[in-house]
């Protein structure tokens, strides 16, 4: 398949180019000013059209909490205890949730989904892409990331049950952390020799990712004071960390600069609900952009509807973030934040052929999705 004349917005170039795209068993094959199209090869005709990258969401909770449903239906919080690792995101995923087909006929093509912000420790999120009957077809990385909250959420949903303060909150984040490096420690001393072996845990069994650094913390922090506090807990363990919400980001740039984890900033179309998003504006994607941190914008879905997604990136603009800047924020941006670059976020050669034909630009109100295709295949 080839998409000819085409405005390329590929998220690698800043500015914008007139191409031909081939598609190849689900990949990019090619991307060149003229493709001579191979016999009985499908054409599709992208003169007058822009050419995205399918966009991504790198903080979401489609798929985990049915549209519609409420509380009934909500599958993203386990409310019995405040430390739950061992959960994993892929087991909650309902395909048949109606708001996938709404965030793909957006342009949304993949999400980064998991458990909501309850728990101190709430298990991984699953890196996935919003088109098939079963979870284990959607699936672009299964854990991608580890859950864990600071602020007001676990104080709130834990207050009869033993957390009542941030530094109750912080103690028992670091104590399933220490217990994770001596169970890793013993494991790793023990080698083939299982009369050595600490007996088994399968809380600390799902933290190993997160010791070994092959997965980070996907650490839920609004306020200032939070985000210092996963930042000096994460460089304590020295453990990989993404900062998610950000809310209070632009308050401590300097901050964020010397630590240079990435961070996903928002829900930011929505009120001021509660005490730790009195500071929430649209202007804090462009400032930490403009500090060079890797910045992506997210809908936190459902708290913003995931189809809104380029409408954030488009609010962001409006408050003086670079357009460019915004493109990469929810497309390459969140790829690298959840670890899934090599197969997309971008249009180049070798990548999944995820694909949005849009009548102008992604990020207006006034734009048509016109076409998305996912690996290749027409979805919308």
């Amino acid at each position: 398949m080839i998409f000819r004349n085409g405005t390329i917005y590929d998220a690698v170039h800043r500015d914008p180019y007139t191409a031909d795209l081939r598609v190849k068993d689900g990949k990019i094959a090619a991307i060149a000013e003229k493709i001579a199209p191979e016999a009985g090869e499908e054409v599709v005709d992208a003169a007058g059209l822009r050419v995205y990258p399918g966009l991504i969401d790198a903080h979401s909770h489609i798929g985990l909490d049915d549209y519609g449903i409420g509380q009934p239906g909500q599958d993203y919080n386990e409310y019995n205890d405040p430390v739950t690792p061992q959960l994993r995101a892929v087991d909650s995923f309902y395909p048949r949730d109606l708001a996938l087909p709404q965030a793909l006929a957006a342009g949304v093509v993949t999400v980064c989904a998991g458990p909501g912000s309850s728990n101190v420790l709430g298990g991984t999120f699953v890196a996935i892409k919003l088109r098939g009957n079963c979870v284990d077809d959607m699936v672009v990385k299964a854990e991608a990331a580890m859950k864990c909250a600071f602020g007001e959420n676990p104080k709130r949903c834990y207050s009869s049950k033993g957390i009542s303060a941030r530094m109750t909150v912080a103690a028992k984040l670091r104590e399933t952390l220490f217990k994770a490096k001596e169970y890793m420690e013993k494991k790793d001393a023990a080698g083939d020799d299982a009369s050595k072996k600490p007996g088994f845990d399968m809380k600390l069994e799902a933290m190993l990712p997160v010791m070994r650094g092959e997965i980070p913390l996907k650490a839920h922090a609004h306020r200032s004071d939070d985000i210092c506090t996963a930042i000096r807990v994460a460089k304590e363990f020295g453990v990989k960390l993404t900062l998610e919400h950000v809310t209070e980001g632009h308050l401590i740039v300097e901050e964020l600069k010397r630590a240079g984890y990435p961070v996903a900033i928002g829900p930011s179309l929505s009120s001021a609900s509660k005490s730790e998003l009195l500071y929430k504006t649209f202007e804090t994607p462009g400032i930490l952009a403009k500090a060079g941190l890797s910045v992506s914008i997210i809908t936190d879905a459902p708290v913003i509807p995931q189809e809104y997604l380029p409408l954030c990136a488009g609010l962001a603009v409006k408050a003086g973030m670079d357009p460019f800047d915004a493109l990469c924020a929810v497309t390459i941006n969140p790829a690298r934040h959840i670890g899934i670059a090599d197969r997309v976020g971008s249009l180049e050669a070798g990548k999944d052929a995820d694909i949005v034909l849009a009548d102008g630009d992604i990020m207006s109100v006034a734009t048509k999705v016109v076409g998305v295709y996912v690996n290749g295949e027409k979805a919308v």
